[in-house]
């Protein structure tokens, strides 16, 4: 990373934060919340293969009616703009509709809760230097949180094991997403740096999506049709366009605290909407681990005051 980006990324994350970076704040938390609800409900129709091919294609073309996305972007940004849509779209996004065949989706959201956690984690691994003290606490207390939502699912059975996994290594790829997005943002504006990451992304899930239609055998219903459309369109295109731009305004550490919203948003869709058992472990472990966020989150703000 070069001096100017080091710059700008101190910078950002010391600002103190505008009505509009508040309500950027909001959006993601609350639309990512509930896109496991809308996967658990495409599930229906659509075999995990296809879910998101078919989101990335519906924020793609979302995407593409703006103008201001199809801004040109330099060449040399394009190495870190297939990153981008590698950690952020294509791995991470393929990861979850499979492991919702293994956990609930009320569990896969209160585990993305501690995505903060791992954007700090990458981000001390990008500046190549130990986490002040105080942050090293949060991010104790969060793993700490991790823990215990993992365990019920974990002691259910190995399928449930292996659905955790497959969360907590998405998770680790939205570490490093958020942390390249935020420069790419600074230079070259949010919405063509995302609408080219999503292109991207099309083309490398299309083997998929191709493979999984012709072998899906799940009866069609208009239902999970609408859920694949919100989570495409609300998702994949508008929730991604609001935290890049956030990262870029703010920081990555501080943008990802948008994500404190996302387990209460799922626990509450998972439990009285979808009827899905949570174990009291779980809920609990949710809150240590938003608890670690925010002290993660508290950490940074007073130590680049100083």
């Amino acid at each position: 990373m070069s001096n100017d980006a080091v710059v700008r990324r101190e910078a950002s994350e010391s600002a103190p934060l505008q009505p509009l970076d508040w309500l950027l704040l909001v959006i993601p938390g609350l639309i990512w919340g509930s896109s496991f609800y809308f996967i658990d409900i495409g599930l229906d129709s659509f075999a995990p293969g296809l879910i998101t091919p078919m989101r990335v294609l519906f924020g793609c073309i979302t995407l593409s009616l703006i103008p201001k996305a199809r801004k040109p972007v330099p060449k040399k940004a394009w190495p870190n703009i297939v990153v981008l849509s590698l950690v952020w779209l294509a791995i991470p996004l393929t990861v979850f509709p499979y492991a919702e065949q293994h956990v609930s989706s009320s569990v896969t959201g209160m585990l993305n809760g501690a995505t903060p956690l791992f954007v700090a984690v990458v981000a001390s691994v990008i500046a190549k230097r130990l986490p002040p003290r105080g942050q090293m606490l949060g991010l104790a207390i969060g793993f700490g949180g991790v823990v215990l939502i993992a365990l019920p699912s974990i002691r259910e059975s190995s399928s449930s094991f292996f659905g955790v996994t497959l969360i907590l290594g998405a998770l680790v790829m939205y570490g490093f997403a958020l942390n390249v997005a935020s420069p790419l943002q600074q230079l070259y504006g949010s919405l063509p740096v995302l609408l080219r990451a999503e292109i991207v992304a099309v083309v490398l899930l299309a083997p998929l999506g191709v493979y999984s239609l012709i072998n899906n055998d799940r009866p069609f219903a208009w239902g999970p049709f609408a859920a694949m459309l919100a989570l495409g369109v609300l998702g994949t295109a508008m929730a991604h366009y609001a935290m890049v731009t956030l990262s870029g305004r703010i920081g990555s550490t501080r943008a990802a605290g948008s994500l404190y919203l996302m387990p209460a948003v799922s626990l509450v869709l998972g439990v009285f909407v979808n009827h899905e058992t949570v174990a009291p472990l779980a809920v609990a472990g949710s809150a240590v681990a938003v608890l670690g966020a925010y002290v993660l989150g508290r950490s940074k703000r007073v130590t680049v005051s100083k």
